[in-house]
């Protein structure tokens, strides 16, 4: 005789199933929350430098359709000033477009695409907005020349000294101030953390001072070369994906977000 399943067997099977998926619903619900932290905090950051640029991309305009050059003044240094004040527009104006379309197109692709929007919305603002800023950096620096040049067309040699003394000095210590700034809260490849999920806890659990962090910032900069750093703070997902691969093969692939463990030897 053909044994028949016991009654209840059925619904019982389906109930844990159900369970199963309503914890996996859940689970992934409260991932996409821990994510959604950093799609504002990289959104934010975009308005904000897009708020600045537009600024001085005013200013440079300004100074495009509003200064009336002196006649009989050396054209090399009158083109040198109609050039780089183009320049600054032009810079501050990509920073502008760059940083509206990323605040639009990166939540709307987070909100609207299909299943694992959210993190590739997340991992492409990171490196978008970090463009904008050096564009909008770029921007800054030609800003702080174009001025330069504009107290050398307009005013006697005494008083273009002293403008450009005292621009130099405004220049250097904005520099000086954004690297020291940067390398304080900079975190290197081998500490970041993002909010993709990851079974590896130990990440998670190591207590990390500021000490440590300097100490790392440090000792990752004196190992890079100024390539290496470039491509690390325009695309720190691949750099860290390059990072592994140079100490462990080709075959070893991350995922996406996840930045090269702790220990691992910087590239070159």
């Amino acid at each position: 005789a053909v044994r028949r399943p016991a009654a209840g067997a059925h619904p019982v099977s389906a109930m844990l199933q159900a369970d199963k998926r309503a914890l996996e619903q859940s689970l992934k619900v409260n991932l996409i929350k821990i994510r959604e932290k950093e799609l504002h905090f990289y959104t934010e950051n975009c308005v904000a430098i897009g708020t600045q640029a537009s600024l001085l991309a005013g200013f440079a305009y300004s100074g495009l359709i509003q200064v009336e050059i002196p006649q009989g003044k050396n054209q090399m240094l009158v083109t040198a000033y109609m050039c780089v004040t183009t320049a600054a527009m032009g810079l501050e104006l990509m920073a502008v477009l760059n940083s509206t379309l990323c605040s639009m197109l990166g939540p709307g692709l987070a909100l609207r695409g299909p299943d694992g929007s959210m993190h590739k919305a997340v991992d492409g603002l990171m490196e978008e907005y970090r463009l904008t800023f050096a564009l909008f950096g770029l921007g800054l620096l030609a800003f702080h020349v174009s001025a330069l040049l504009f107290a050398w067309l307009e005013f006697i040699w005494s008083v273009s000294l002293a403008m450009s003394t005292a621009l130099a000095l405004f220049l250097y210590g904005m520099v000086h101030y954004f690297l020291r700034i940067y390398s304080r809260f900079k975190v290197p490849p081998s500490l970041m953390i993002t909010g993709r999920f990851d079974t590896d806890s130990g990440v998670y659990e190591r207590h990390i001072t500021a000490a440590d962090l300097r100490r790392a910032n440090r000792a990752h900069a004196e190992e890079q070369t100024v390539g290496q750093q470039l491509h690390e703070y325009l695309s720190p997902l691949g750099y860290s994906q390059a990072v592994l691969e140079r100490a462990h093969g080709p075959e070893v692939r991350t995922q996406p977000g996840r930045a090269a463990p702790a220990g691992t030897p910087a590239a070159g």
